[in-house]
């Protein structure tokens, strides 16, 4: 049995986005959860390619494509957002975790 191109790449982006949900819920430092939610979103980027139509005769549907680039953008804005939040929290009270984590 072999796969299609697009099933293995719906089976990664499952994987990687349950890597990112088990660290979002799992981890208790700050930047731990940060990368998670970077690796979870790498997955959603992942699945929107991967539903990209196509057709031996036809190119690939370019709305996918278009999303994937903005979301990347975005992506990388939060996260530098989220790694100065985490910093900004860690110099003000010297904290790693959550308060409530420990």
């Amino acid at each position: 049995m072999k796969m299609e191109t697009y099933e293995i790449y719906s089976l990664t982006s499952a994987v990687l986005f349950a890597i990112g949900l088990g660290g979002v819920f799992l981890a208790k430092h700050f930047l731990r959860k940060i990368i998670a939610t970077i690796i979870m979103g790498g997955g959603v980027f992942l699945c929107f390619v991967s539903f990209a139509k196509r057709d031996a005769l036809t190119f690939a549907d370019p709305i996918p494509h278009a999303l994937v680039i903005t979301g990347i953008v975005v992506a990388v804005t939060a996260a530098a957002f989220a790694l100065s939040l985490a910093r900004r929290i860690h110099k003000l009270t010297g904290e790693d975790t959550f308060a409530d984590e420990k």
